[in-house]
């Protein structure tokens, strides 16, 4: 199994990025797809869970109404796309799959939000 992030990378305060994570070796429509993000010597936080058909969506509370996620099971893609960044949005952004006991990770992408 394999995720893929991309589409990180350095953006102003305000700004936007979307998020890519390209999955293979398994049945993406079966998974549960999450983004966590990570910043040196904090935990990894979920940012936000879309159910494996995409018609359920929750948010972290600091990332609700400026982020979004969807995903194209045709691709085997899911998306992060964020608006109005802030600094305190800057981290490893990293894709998961989960599916019971099957838990995969990406190798992140970074996000640098510069004020």
């Amino acid at each position: 199994v394999q995720l893929v992030e991309s589409g990180g990378g350095l953006v102003h305060t305000g700004g936007s990025l979307r998020l890519s994570c390209a999955a293979s070796g398994l049945t993406f429509n079966d998974y549960a797809m999450r983004w966590y993000r990570q910043t040196p010597g904090k935990e990894r936080e979920v940012v936000a869970v879309i159910s494996n058909t995409g018609g359920i969506r929750n948010y972290a509370d600091s990332v609700k109404g400026r982020f979004t996620v969807s995903r194209d099971n045709a691709k085997n893609t899911v998306y992060l796309q964020m608006n109005s960044l802030k600094p305190e949005d800057t981290a490893v952004y990293y894709c998961n799959a989960l599916r019971g006991f099957r838990n995969y990770w990406g190798k992140g992408t970074l996000v640098t939000v510069s004020s």
